[in-house]
């Protein structure tokens, strides 16, 4: 199910046949079923509308998750902006061809990461994580070597700074991973199935009210979607864009 949440348009299409038909077969069943007594529908119209609210609060939930899981990954873009960017300057602090290497291993690590968060392909995306591993271990390098050669608060602070950049990467890489856990969305469609199911056993003329019926699974459906979309990072409409990495890599050129 896990594949399935990352693309958000198979999300809606899953969601809005399965709740089409749960409606259907509510319809079925109140055919099969007869007429609806004065009593029972009473007591039908209570859990109907208990079901739906609960429908709506645990959308809500969910949507309010997946806004969470969003503004930290693009919070962690920026985070891992400035550290790039105070690295590149704290590269100054060493000798001219220590900071030169250190400088051009960190525009080349820029770049990487731009294009991480550009790919979208599974094969590219492992390349760019194999690239980037690469080119971490290269930054500590460089900025181990002169901090161990002449030890001094300078180059610890440099050495700190490569520290930074590396631990940034990780955090956005954990952000990424953070989705709407699994039990969540199949409590979603559970709740979802059986409002449907519901309402469609509740429809006082089934053959007239059968096409109203499409309305209900239509909305919850672009409800499932919207979540979804917010939810992945890389599938989708709305997607991080690593705007202030580009915005440092053009600073940093323009340099």
């Amino acid at each position: 199910m896990s594949r399935l949440m990352d693309s958000p348009f198979l999300v809606f299409l899953a969601a809005f046949v399965l709740l089409f038909l749960a409606s259907r077969l509510g319809i079925f069943g109140r055919r099969r079923r007869g007429p609806v007594d004065p009593d029972e529908r009473e007591d039908l119209g209570v859990v109907i509308a208990t079901t739906l609210s609960l429908l709506g609060l645990i959308i809500g939930f969910t949507f309010s998750m997946a806004i969470g899981r969003y503004d930290q990954r693009k919070n962690l873009e920026e985070e891992e902006a400035n550290a790039i960017g105070t690295e590149y300057l704290r590269a100054e602090l060493l000798p001219a061809p220590d900071a030169a290497k250190l400088k051009a291993l960190l525009v080349d690590y820029l770049d990487v990461r731009i294009a991480f968060y550009r790919a979208s392909g599974r094969q590219e995306i492992d390349q760019l994580s194999a690239r980037v591993g690469q080119l971490q271990t290269s930054l500590w390098e460089s900025a181990r070597t002169p901090a161990a050669a002449q030890p001094s608060p300078l180059s610890a602070l440099v050495l700190s700074g490569a520290n930074d950049v590396i631990n940034a990467q990780g955090y956005a890489y954990a952000a990424r991973r953070n989705r709407i856990p699994v039990a969540a969305w199949t409590l979603l469609f559970a709740v979802a199935l059986a409002a449907n199911l519901l309402v469609g056993y509740g429809v006082r003329r089934p053959k007239s009210g059968a096409a109203l019926l499409m309305i209900l699974p239509l909305l919850i459906a672009v409800s499932f979607f919207l979540i979804a979309d917010i939810d992945s990072p890389r599938g989708g409409i709305v997607r991080i864009r690593p705007q202030n990495l580009v915005t440092l890599a053009e600073s940093l050129r323009g340099d």
